[in-house]
């Protein structure tokens, strides 16, 4: 490895990296996944300043597949730089903290935080099957293990929300 962190002494392509860094926010030296967890939410958060309830969450769940394919893509573009699953690559965390926030009501950050939070859980703890894709081998796996956290971070999500509803209402 050189002085760059990269495999090969080459730059990565500038594109690739922008998106696979999530903007650049990979690159935060203490906790990246949690760096590109937090852009992510803050994303969410600025849009659902502009975006009523039933328009954010089309707009979320089209940031989750829009990104899903590009992520994919700039992970294999970037793969020969910084080797398979490089830290600095957060744009699978981005996605994976979309997920959850795809059923949260704008401007409800108490929830919006809920979903950093669960997402960020399942990220790093990884149980129910988020490690054994962890370990595949893939720029889509690299995707595939946060996909699921976040899937499970909305499950958590759901119910905590219908908690909440037993006991205001």
């Amino acid at each position: 490895m050189n002085d760059r962190g990269n495999i090969i002494d080459q730059r990565p392509p500038f594109l690739p990296m922008l998106i696979g860094t999530g903007f650049g926010s990979g690159f935060w030296p203490l906790g990246p996944g949690t760096a590109g967890s937090v852009f992510a939410t803050v994303v969410w958060g600025g849009l659902s300043f502009w975006l009523p309830a039933f328009n954010l969450s089309v707009v979320t769940l089209a940031l989750v597949v829009v990104f899903t394919l590009l992520g994919t893509w700039a992970t294999k573009r970037l793969q020969p730089f910084w080797g398979d699953d490089p830290s600095r690559v957060v744009v699978d965390e981005m996605v994976g903290v979309w997920i959850p926030l795809i059923i949260v009501e704008p401007k409800e950050w108490g929830w919006a935080l809920a979903s950093l939070v669960l997402f960020r859980f399942f990220d790093i703890v990884k149980p129910l099957g988020i490690k054994k894709l962890d370990r595949m081998k893939g720029a889509f796996w690299v995707m595939g293990d946060d996909i699921l956290g976040g899937i499970y971070a909305l499950f958590v999500l759901v119910v905590a929300m219908q908690v909440a509803k037993l006991f205001v209402a």
